[in-house]
This record gives structure tokens, sequence and C-alpha cells, in this order.
């Protein structure tokens, strides 16, 4: 259950740590070697991001990361979800509807309206589960993939409000 982890920002010493639970995670889909490594630039945490406290995880009892969220502005309005990871021992369990929630806490704290999200095909029914709309897929460039992309409305989110960087 969700009610055993706790949320906090990331640390930067954890990043390696974070990086691999992003990559776990990802590799838990059945994605082959060529794949996984063709992505493993695009699913690694960003350290300004980290510095600036957009990045955030779901710990253990024993303060141990499983699970990893990264927000970040792309305009005034609009925040994307960047990064959406859980450990693959940690699975069902509530995570991920614990760190979507923060996302959007994040994005209405940025002063974000949407959050935008680029999904991957194996997650694209959690988004819909939590009340984002499919707006699209958008191809990857990699043997003909293609990324379902969604967006959600951030609850109580002043859109007149410069999102932060």
């Amino acid at each position: 259950m969700a009610a055993s982890y706790t949320l906090r920002p990331a640390r930067l010493v954890e990043c390696a740590a974070l990086d691999d639970i992003c990559f776990r995670s990802k590799a838990y889909w059945g994605y082959d070697a060529d794949f996984m490594e063709n992505v493993r630039a695009q699913i690694r945490v960003n350290q300004d991001a980290v510095r600036a406290e957009r990045v955030w995880v779901a710990a253990d009892h024993a303060d141990r990361p499983c699970g990893v969220l990264e927000v970040d502005p792309l305009d005034q309005h609009t925040v994307d979800l960047t990064l959406l990871f859980i450990d693959p021992a940690h699975m069902r369990q509530g995570l991920g509807r614990l760190l979507y929630a923060k996302a959007l806490d994040l994005a209405h704290g940025l002063g974000a309206g949407h959050l935008v999200i680029d999904s991957d095909p194996q997650a694209a029914a959690f988004y819909a589960s939590m009340g984002a709309t499919r707006t699209g897929s958008e191809p990857t460039g990699y043997r003909g993939r293609l990324l379902p992309k969604f967006c959600a409305a951030v609850p109580g989110a002043d859109t007149h409000t410069r999102v932060g960087m």
C-alpha cells in the first residue's frame, strides 16, 4: 500500500540510483537491449531539476527510493511530466498514483494549467485512468515507434501565473 511510502525531494547523491530505477522500470516491459540502450539517455534524472526540487521520490520505510518523478516547465502554462518510474519490485502498490498526484501538485506550484505526458505505450491505460486526456501520438524516430500523448488539467491552477524555471 502507498501508505508505507513517503514522498520527498530527490537528492543529488542518489541520481545514479534514480536513473537505475528508471532503466529497470522501462526494461520491465520486455524491451530488447538495443531499444533500452537507445532510450537510456532519455530516461535519466536531470540534476538541474533535482536542484530546483522538480524531481521527487517515493521512499520506503528505510528512506530507499522506490519510485521517481520529474516535471519540467515547457512554457508559461504547461509543465511536462518528464519522468515517472516505479522500481519493478514496488509496482502495483499505489506508487504511480501517489507520484502522479505529486506531479500535478508540482505543476500547480509552478503556475501551470496543464501537465503534458509523452507516455510509454505500456503506461497509457494508467494515465487515462488518472483522468489525463489522450491528445494523439508522437513518433520517436526509433523503428516507427509512437508514444501516446496525454494532457491533464492541473486542479486549481491559475493559468495567468507564469511558470517558474
